[in-house]
């Protein structure tokens, strides 16, 4: 019996296409609805969530589960390869802020990180990383401090 398997994908990213977590966490002696945010590249969670997965890890303990809203996602993918291992994921629709991503780590933490859409220009993400991160944590749901970012006037997607 011959088994035919197809080569596994090993080109490394385009180099146009920057590498590395856009991340910033909270203090863990702070309190509030979000743990940080996230401000991915793409939609692409495949290439995304394992940059991510490799920032957190040291600080949060192994991540072992990912859940998110696929109301900003065009694929959610089943897993995800992180190094040598797999990390489950998952969508949930309404019980799910579509701007947070939600984290379980072994040992059954969670963390609830706020997604900035990937257009968003550099400085709103900056001001939207900051808000996630306040001390007293943010007063407003995820969703809702997207929305109010975008109500400031200025431009809302990068390079325009």
């Amino acid at each position: 019996m011959i088994a035919i398997i197809p080569p596994t994908r090993t080109t490394p990213p385009s180099p146009s296409r920057p590498t590395g977590a856009r991340v910033a966490l909270r203090s863990p002696a702070s309190r509030g609805l979000l743990d940080g945010a996230w401000w991915p590249h793409s939609r692409d969670l495949t290439v995304e969530l394992p940059e991510l997965v490799d920032v957190l890890d040291p600080s949060w303990g192994r991540i072992t589960r990912i859940a998110v809203n696929p109301m900003l996602w065009p694929v959610v993918p089943r897993k995800v390869t992180v190094g040598r291992r797999v990390v489950k994921t998952g969508w949930f629709t309404p019980e799910l802020d579509p701007h947070t991503l939600l984290l379980l780590s072994y040992g059954t933490r969670r963390f609830d990180l706020l997604v900035i859409p990937p257009e968003t220009t550099a400085g709103r993400a900056d001001r939207l990383m900051v808000a996630a991160c306040a001390p007293d944590g943010p007063r407003l749901s995820a969703t809702d401090l997207v929305a109010a970012e975008t109500a400031r006037p200025g431009p809302t997607v990068a390079g325009r």
